[in-house]
């Protein structure tokens, strides 16, 4: 929260009010005529992504801010979300902050943590402290898992850092249609059903409009900071079907002459050099000629989903832009539109309708089932992620996606509007800049510089420089002169026009790495290797690269596999061998996924206790997942049911053979692990045994990314058989798990979050 008041008492205190002097501190304002800022992130959004970019979809409300303010084709980011979101929120590199890698994850050291450093202060934490009103409003990625519970700790979430509101989810991903919502420090349900028009970009526009017409309301003369991080357009790819069918049949033609039509529209633009050449297919990529008309078919369809996804997240950001005109704000309000990385090509080479399947080990979806699906592509009962190929696409020209250090992980659109001081309305920036550099530009925008220490703790110095000096000065050189990076062990530096880069292979040395030698500055797309051309220049950056890596907290490397850092830990995880108990009470909000018990592999016994129990007695006793994933044990029309939901495609359900007898205290479901990956489960009311049935395919019970719910199943229904909230209506008094062990799942989630992220 602000400090409203600063300065120590100036009046004079006496025995009497006659005999002292009256004194009033002055609130703390921003400089005269500081601007409103405004940051807009969108998620695993690529370099040619826009309308504006090149692309064929259809984005016209950025295309206007680009059209009125500048567009740089050169500008750089951290190739994944968590550690773009610290650099961007601090100007600090990311392994000096703490966020090297996704925040779910915590390595054991300094450089990944997970959470942003008390000693490197957010923009958010300076504005509130120089007079602006806060708000945060979207994805937030930058709290560790163990962290994002309902019981906190709340000192890194938005509230404790600088924002005065949050409005958004903590995770890395959500559904667009049934989100993990949270305001402030709690989680809350969304205010509406996807059924009945919900979608999680309208709700967050809707709410981002709120916060600044309360604001200006309220305090018309106070500047406002608003970070308005959409979930999209990460996966899962969901739209509202009218906007999906407008492509409908666009991409027919495939990945391969889409790709080339947008490089032919870039080159048009004049967004990249005329020079720039298109590289060949990413490795793994086939040609769309290659592939059977159903994968043709089924492609075409998953990529048009994105195109829906993203003109929908268009039609919103217009609307909070044009709201900003309406309130007569806009000319005085920077905004900063940008990505977080690289488009991703994480739904593989055959893409996902349901990417719980790519994310826990299962037998891939077959494409008959998928083609089964097709038509659930978009919708709450997908869960979809285009595949690689399209992805190649988004990141025309360059090579490479999301996670690498290569140009198609880490260069991305960047889009200021700014009427108060850009007059180049619709110019290019060609100059070399880094995510790091927005928050200097914006703190000399406003005037202000960023503290030496705050609350006690002394900060570190900010690494980026503003780009505010290219605004009107498009030929001028960049200032900047050196960047480095490191993503997963894969590393690249970048000094005067030249780059070093490798892609590193998980679990080998990183003296085995192949280095790359490119002149980005004549070599847009990095096409050209001149390693061998010129071993001295690539030794000088390799070298560079080990002293900026050491001064930016970057060491010690970390090239392990995922399995490898999660093994390693796992020494961090609250693990117990034998029986354990976890007590859950009913709540009408739900926990995070982290606080659900693991189930993987193991005998256990789930016990509720009931009171006052009739024959209408019905609703969930505790469920854990969503449609695409997980189980409920719930009771209805009289007969106690345990349904495990594989993946959608495959379900395990066991039902009382008998209806339930009158006013039970106490109802049961007990598993009993009896082969590989494999056992029985019986349902019992008090002693009596009253159903059984075999439950497969159990090392991935209790492993879901959806909430964990206890009394009612808010959100996306575990089962297809009940609507949701399908709450109990009976007196549940406490719900007890018996397991053969317990882990904290904190483990499942980071696996996961990278199997999506």
């Amino acid at each position: 929260m602000a400090k409203e008041y600063t300065e120590a008492f100036q009046g004079v205190i006496g025995k009497t009010v006659q005999e002292s002097t009256l004194w009033w501190p002055q609130p703390t304002r921003p400089p005269h005529g500081s601007p409103n800022v405004v940051v807009i992130l969108l998620d695993d959004l690529g370099f040619s992504h826009l309308g504006c970019y090149g692309s064929d979809i259809s984005t016209p409300n950025i295309d206007k801010l680009a059209k009125n303010g500048i567009r740089y084709n050169n500008f750089h980011t951290t190739a994944i979300c968590s550690p773009t979101r610290a650099a961007l929120l601090t100007g600090r590199n990311p392994h000096a902050t703490g966020v090297s890698f996704v925040s779910e994850y915590d390595s054991g050291f300094p450089n990944a943590r997970g959470k942003i450093g008390k000693d490197t202060t957010l923009l958010s934490e300076i504005l509130v402290e120089k007079g602006y009103s806060t708000y945060a409003v979207g994805k937030w990625h930058l709290a560790p898992g163990k962290e994002q519970t309902n019981i906190g700790p709340f000192d890194n979430w938005p509230l404790g850092r600088g924002f005065e509101h949050f409005y958004g989810f903590l995770a890395g991903a959500t559904s667009q249609w049934q989100p993990d919502l949270v305001e402030d420090n709690r989680r809350i349900k969304q205010p509406k059903r996807a059924e009945d028009g919900y979608h999680l970009t309208e709700d967050l526009t809707d709410k981002a409009i709120e916060y600044v017409r309360d604001q200006k309301s309220a305090a018309p003369d106070k500047p406002f900071f608003t970070y308005l991080a959409y979930g999209a357009t990460h996966a899962p790819h969901h739209a509202p079907k009218e906007y999906i069918d407008r492509y409908k049949g666009k991409y027919d033609k495939g990945w391969d002459v889409i790709r080339e039509e947008w490089f032919a529209r870039q080159l048009e633009l004049g967004i990249i050099p005329a020079d720039a050449k298109l590289p060949p297919r990413n490795p793994g990529v086939k040609a769309w000629d290659a592939l059977s008309k159903d994968e043709q078919r089924l492609f075409a369809r998953m990529q048009e989903a994105f195109a829906g996804f993203l003109e929908h997240t268009d039609y919103h950001i217009g609307r909070f832009v044009e709201f900003l005109r309406e309130i007569g704000q806009l000319d005085n309000t920077l905004i900063v539109l940008l990505s977080d990385n690289g488009a991703c090509a994480m739904g593989g080479d055959e893409g996902t309708v349901n990417s719980w399947i790519a994310g826990q080990g299962d037998e891939k979806e077959s494409l008959e089932e998928k083609l089964r699906r097709i038509d659930e592509i978009g919708s709450p009962t997908a869960n979809n992620h285009y595949p690689a190929g399209w992805a190649q696409v988004g990141n025309t020209p360059l090579k490479w996606y999301k996670s690498f250090v290569h140009a198609g992980g880490i260069k991305d659109p960047l889009i200021i509007h700014y009427p108060e001081k850009i007059k180049d309305k619709g110019g290019i920036r060609r100059q070399y800049h880094h995510v790091i550099d927005i928050v200097p530009t914006i703190l000399e925008l406003i005037g202000i510089e960023a503290p030496e220490t705050f609350k006690g703790i002394k900060q570190q110095p900010i690494h980026g420089i503003s780009l505010a000096y290219s605004f009107n000065h498009s030929d001028e050189s960049t200032r900047k002169e050196v960047q480095v990076y490191e993503m997963v062990g894969n590393r690249a530096i970048w000094r005067q026009g030249w780059k070093a880069v490798a892609a590193h292979k998980p679990d080998t040395l990183f003296e085995e790495d192949d280095w790359e030698l490119y002149h980005v500055d004549v070599d847009y797309s990095e096409m050209n290797n001149l390693a061998k051309k010129y071993p001295e220049k690539l030794k000088e950056l390799i070298d560079l690269w080990w002293q900026e890596a050491e001064k930016n907290k970057v060491f010690p490397l970390d090239g392990r596999s995922l399995q490898g850092k999660l093994r390693a830990m796992r020494g961090n995880l609250a693990e117990v061998v034998g029986p354990i108990q976890r007590v859950f009470y009913p709540s009408k909000t739900s926990f995070h996924a982290s606080l659900a018990p693991d189930l993987r592999n193991k005998s256990f016994e789930i016990r509720a206790e009931i009171e006052q129990f009739t024959k209408t007695t019905e609703g969930v006793i505790v469920a854990h997942g969503d449609s695409s994933r997980g189980y409920a044990f719930y009771i209805q029309d009289n007969r106690l049911v345990f349904h495990y939901n594989v993946s959608n495609k495959r379900k395990y359900v066991i039902q009382s053979t008998t209806e339930l007898p009158t006013e039970p205290s106490v109802l049961r479901f007990l598993f009993v692990k009896d082969g590989e990956n494999e056992g029985v489960g019986k349902l019992f009311s008090g002693e009596q045994e009253i159903g059984e049935g075999r439950l497969a395919d159990i090392s991935a019970l209790g492993y879901f990314g959806g909430l964990f719910h206890v009394g009612q199943n808010e959100q996306s229904p575990v089962s297809q058989d009940y609507q949701v909230p399908f709450a109990f209506n009976g007196n549940l008094k406490k719900v007890i798990y018996t397991l053969g062990g317990y882990q904290t799942d904190l483990e499942a989630a980071i696996e996961f979050e990278l199997a999506t992220e």
